[in-house]
């Protein structure tokens, strides 16, 4: 059984996966899957020059819609109508900030259809802007002279999301 998440709740992670899957890597990138690991990411945040969190808002919205802010406007945002992700995110860098060493974090975020419904995969509407996110990211990336080459093969979402919600055991044949 794989991990169990509400419906577009999963967008970092699968975007994690796409890149994983379709990119080379590259010597100045670590992509990290962060979805799980709660306040362990405070270690990326001290360590790293620059983190790039994908993920999901709670922005007032069209959903789909694609935003890119600082560290510093999230923490500016206040507290309402955030997600437990935008809770935790927003602690984890109030906490970072009063250590001397912290990279500048950057987001960039969509706003959900479904974070109600507790199934794995994406709405229709989210889906079709996961090509948006990933151009964002791979932007993000650019700037910071990070250029990821695309490998030969090509494995679209739907097939990352089947494989995020669906993985394969190799002990168990």
């Amino acid at each position: 059984m794989g991990n169990i998440m509400f419906h577009d709740e999963g967008i970092g992670t699968y975007l994690a996966k796409y890149l994983e899957a379709n990119y080379k890597p590259h010597e100045r990138l670590e992509v990290v899957d962060g979805g799980l690991l709660g306040f362990s990411l405070m270690t990326y945040y001290q360590e790293f020059d620059k983190i790039i969190v994908v993920g999901i808002n709670s922005k007032e919205g069209k959903p789909g819609t694609i935003f890119r802010y600082s560290g510093e406007e999230m923490m500016a945002m206040g507290t309402t109508r955030q997600t437990a992700n935008e809770v935790e995110l927003t602690m984890m860098l109030e906490i970072c900030s009063f250590h001397e060493e912290m990279g500048e974090v950057e987001l960039i975020t969509m706003i959900p259809e479904d974070i109600a419904d507790v199934r794995n995969g994406l709405t229709q509407t989210v889906l079709k802007r996961m090509p948006a996110l990933l151009e964002e990211t791979l932007w993000a990336l650019k700037e910071e002279g990070i250029v990821l080459e695309r490998i030969s093969r090509h494995i679209p979402f739907e097939e990352i999301i089947q494989q995020v919600a669906n993985p394969v055991n190799p002990r168990i044949s």
